[in-house]
């Protein structure tokens, strides 16, 4: 029997089966004998200070085990949280506490934790919970909070600012004072959430005997937990296992360490039994971190024929009461500005902002689709200001693929240069346009205009660093079954890992991917992992699968040409099989009988070695290897998005009519995967784009905390979306691939915004925001003053 090539191939998700019969494993999906269940009290202030707290009605409550506020955590569990990112250019590094210890900076931070024979009885025994609470000012807008007088954030605070820091590259000043014209822009995007279909939840397990926490729990990051848990406890690494189950998605707010997590385990461990805590849709919307609040004051400078001479402004970035994260999300949003384009020179002076309302860190794209419609959005207005077509501005100022590697000239948050890899950038625009008829674009505009119609078509370029470091490490081993396992510390939220490593791991051992089993997200099943985020998965383990694989299926031709006595040259893997090369697969295995051919079940077990014998000459015990594969750089992933939207000018009802992306991930493992990432990814942005804001009141109270005010896009808001490869393989690591998982979003809130600004030109109207909803087109053109006589799409 010979195997087709997985690697390439739009195989059928093998996590499809289960997932369909409903037969998925989540965390809620876990009881375990004694189980108990969890409810927090959470502050209804955005700013107070906790002045005493009594639980003894709570206490007293029937089914209540126990009632934990910051006074009854042990001694390890009650420093702040550990910032995951520390930078020197962090003025006030404020971390919150697991339960709030004498101030809530939040409306929804957590001050105490009950512990019930259901989740009803703790509900009803944490609203028996009576805090002393003395409000304090707050703050909720991030240029409010920068201003002198503003309240602060923490009573104990400096000033609003958490750092403050500068990307440069080039003379700015010398770039503007030679430029032929200098636009500006202010530009305003909103504070959105992640929104998954399973909210959070975590099930923790103390084994008293063992001296064991077993943590069941819905995250990105694993081993990430595992430490923080090992660091506070003061525990061995064998004394806690991070298990992340199923997860319905995870989009980054499912990476950090929350407080919840560390809480629950401190009452499981409490009161010698499991505790299970699910979070609810309300706290949700208060209590999961956010992203996207930012302001950018931006000016491009350009020559005679619109090529860029510099880019320069501030960025105003909210990280909310807290900085988890660091500045990570303000930094790639400024490394991300400059994208595909030759910018010589560029400054951004970037503040981080505190404000009263919970942190931001990274959600699908992590600061770059920001970075993208600032960049966008200045293309637009100099093809706007200058009457050229927006393409051909583009195009004029492309990286080329012959200037590959491109030293952008800043450094990324990793502290290393931004350097792209590969790519073709032009090639990918230039064939988007071709397929979303750009060319006739212009007269279908016009004629609708005469009809009274308003038509619009927006770009958008990005490049996204994917692939992260510092490593991500695979186990492959061949079990004595025959069938191979591999093991990944990252969890999965649907992204087809076990079917795309599978993938991988196939094409080494000749078997159909139905004979790899892949484990994701499990502490004990491999000692380090980094997590699943930033689209770093196909890279960071795809390539250790392959190096592990490739060592794994070196042991087998190894031991297998001992046990037939042939050289290694003359053996293939194929069909779960080492076989003889050159004969059939049906011969070989006829051949068996006469010692030409030998199974995997037989080879793993003759690796595990005969007691009281000595293992043959120069093998070790088991068909196993542990890989880590340690990118130098991010490899650079690029796309164009380009979007055709109908307004409807008295409504402020926007169409999408057609939706078309050119991506390139470098060597594509399943095409299909690929598509259904940048799919997802592209209904996140338009979602980010028209519908999805978090309101909050001027003193940081949330006003948006349910599916009724706050709006995500339905089916019939998301068109077909056309998606097609352009492989540019990477040469950073050996399967050339690149990441896909935020691509879709990365470009699609520029190209969306883009398109409606265009198809009002007519009346004048500038979008510089994001989201942009029916009553704000509305309430634009209206502002605007009627039609400005424009006419084409370059204006």
């Amino acid at each position: 029997m010979t195997v087709a090539k997985a690697f390439g191939a739009s195989v059928r998700r093998k996590e499809d089966p289960t997932l369909l019969r409903g037969a998925g494993r989540y965390v809620d999906d876990i009881h375990l004998p004694g189980m108990l269940e969890a409810a927090f009290v959470r502050s209804p202030h955005p700013h107070a200070r906790i002045n005493g707290i009594d639980v003894s009605a709570a206490r007293a409550a029937p089914g209540v085990h126990a009632v934990l506020t910051y006074a009854d955590l042990p001694d390890g569990m009650r420093e702040p949280l550990e910032m995951l990112q520390p930078n020197p250019s962090i003025q006030q590094p404020f971390m919150p506490h697991i339960l709030a210890k004498d101030e809530v900076l939040y409306t929804g931070e957590t001050v105490a934790v009950v512990v019930a024979d259901s989740r009803y009885r703790a509900e009803d025994a944490a609203a028996l919970v009576v805090v002393d609470y003395e409000p304090l000012p707050a703050v909720a807008d991030c240029l409010k909070a920068i201003e002198p007088d503003a309240p602060l954030t923490h009573a104990d605070g400096t000033s609003n600012i958490a750092a403050r820091m500068t990307l440069q590259a080039g003379d700015s000043d010398a770039a503007f004072l030679g430029a032929a014209d200098i636009y500006k822009r202010r530009l305003s995007l909103h504070r959105g959430g992640a929104f998954f279909m399973e909210c959070r939840g975590v099930v923790a397990d103390w084994n008293e005997v063992l001296q064991t926490l077993t943590v069941h729990v819905a995250t990105q990051a694993p081993h990430r937990l595992q430490r923080a848990l090992l660091g506070l406890l003061g525990f061995r690494d064998n004394q806690v296992r991070v298990v992340a189950p199923d997860i319905g998605g995870g989009f980054g707010p499912k990476g950090p360490v929350y407080s919840e997590y560390i809480a629950v385990c401190a009452a499981a461990m409490q009161l010698g039994r499991p505790v299970k805590w699910i979070e609810d849709r309300r706290e949700n919307f208060v209590a999961t971190n956010q992203e996207r609040d930012q302001s950018w004051d931006m000016e491009i400078a350009v020559d005679a024929q619109a090529r860029i001479l510099g880019v320069r402004g501030r960025l105003v970035h909210d990280a909310g009461a807290y900085i988890p994260w660091g500045v990570v999300l303000p930094w790639i949003s400024a490394a991300t500005v400059p994208g595909p384009y030759v910018v010589p020179s560029y400054k951004i002076d970037i503040v981080v902002a505190l404000t009263n309302k919970i942190a931001t860190t990274p959600v699908r794209g992590a600061g770059r689709p920001q970075g993208v419609l600032v960049m966008e959005r200045l293309m637009d207005l100099v093809a706007r200001e200058r009457g050229l077509d927006p393409a051909e501005v583009r195009l004029r100022n492309m990286i080329r693929p012959e200037q590959m590697p491109y030293k952008v000239g800043i450094t990324f948050r990793d502290g290393r240069p931004v350097t792209y890899d590969s790519g073709d950038y032009p090639a990918c625009q230039r064939r988007a346009l071709e397929i979303a008829g750009y060319g006739d674009f212009p007269e279908r505009q016009a004629q609708a205009r005469r009809n009274g119609r308003y038509l619009g078509l927006g770009i958008s370029n990005a490049v996204e660093a994917t692939g992260l470091g510092p490593y991500e490490g695979a186990t492959v081993r061949v079990l004595t079954n025959g069938k191979i396992a591999v093991y990944l510390g990252a969890s999965t939220q649907g992204q087809s890992h076990k079917t795309t490593l599978a993938q991988i791991a196939a094409d080494h051992f000749g078997v159909d991917i139905a004979d790899v089993e892949v484990t994701t997200g499990d502490t004990g099943m491999i000692s380090q992992g980094m997590g699943t985020f930033g689209a770093r998965i196909a890279v960071t383990g795809g390539n250790s699968v392959h190096m592990a694989a490739g060592e794994v299926a070196g042991k087998i031709k190894a031991l297998a040409a001992q046990m037939l006595d042939l050289p290694e040259s003359d053996l293939v893997l194929r069909g779960g099989r080492v076989e003889v090369a050159g004969l059939s697969s049906e011969a070989s295995a006829k051949g068996n009988i006469s010692g030409l051919g030998k199974s995997l079940r037989e080879i793993a077990v003759k690796s595990i070695g005969q007691t009281g014998f000595a293992m043959p000459a120069g093998s070790t015990p088991g068909l196993e290897s542990t890989a880590y594969f340690m990118p130098e750089q991010s490899a650079y992933s690029n796309g164009t998005h380009v979007a055709e939207v109908e307004v409807d000018v008295e409504t402020g009802q926007v169409e999408l009519r057609r939706y078309v992306v050119v991506h390139d991930c470098g060597r594509v493992i399943n095409p299909m995967v690929v598509e259904g990432q940048i799919v997802g990814g592209v209904a996140h942005a338009i979602g980010n784009a028209l519908f999805e804001q978090l309101v909050y009141s001027d003193d940081g109270q949330p006003l948006t905390t349910n599916f009724g005010e706050y709006m995500l896009p339905l089916a019939d808001d998301v068109p077909h979306i056309e998606v097609h490869h352009h492989e540019t393989p990477t040469p950073l690591n050996p399967l050339g691939v690149k990441g896909a998982g935020e691509g879709g979003t990365i470009a699609g809130i520029a190209a969306v915004i883009g398109a409606v600004e265009n198809a009002l030109l007519p009346f004048g109207v500038r979008i510089d925001e994001a989201p942009i909803t029916p009553q704000r087109i509305v309430a634009l053109i209206k502002a605007a003053g009627g039609p400005a006589a424009r006419a084409g799409y370059g204006g």
